[in-house]
Formats: C-alpha cells, sequence, structure tokens
C-alpha cells in the first residue's frame, strides 16, 4: 500500500563547509570568528561542528586560538 504524506516537501540538500577559525580571545570566538567569515559569501548556514581545537603558545601563555569547523549550509532554502 502506498501512502502519500500532504504538503511534504523534498529533502533539502546541505553543503558542508570546512574552514578554520582563529582568535586571539577564545576558542567559543574562533568557531564564532569563522561563521562571521563564511555568513560573508553565504547567508544560509544552519549548522556548525567543531572538529578539534588547537592553540599557539608563547613563553608559557595562548596567544592565539584556533577551531578546526564543519559548516552546514542549506543550498536551496525554498525547499526548507
Amino acid at each position: 500500500m502506498s501512502t502519500t504524506i500532504k504538503n511534504a516537501k523534498a529533502p533539502a540538500t546541505i553543503q558542508v563547509i570546512e574552514m578554520v577559525g582563529e582568535s586571539k580571545v577564545s576558542w567559543s570566538d574562533a568557531a564564532r570568528q569563522a561563521v562571521e567569515r563564511a555568513s560573508e559569501t553565504n547567508k544560509n548556514i544552519t549548522g556548525l561542528d567543531v572538529l578539534h581545537s588547537t592553540a599557539v603558545i608563547r613563553d608559557g601563555k595562548i596567544v592565539e586560538y584556533h577551531v578546526n569547523v564543519k559548516l552546514a549550509a542549506v543550498t536551496d532554502p525554498a525547499r526548507v
């Protein structure tokens, strides 16, 4: 038996963008910087996955925070 759902939408197509965010303040700020930078060219970002975090240390102090992230962006927002 076939069942049809009324008003069902086709699944959205998602683009995954991998990038590195950097900050002198914190890892969360580095992630925010990555989202802001990616948002300059893609307004449909819907999610963030932090893959790993690293830091640059000088004289025993963290001087720069890095996060490798994957950002999810809907490529056809009209379908969502």
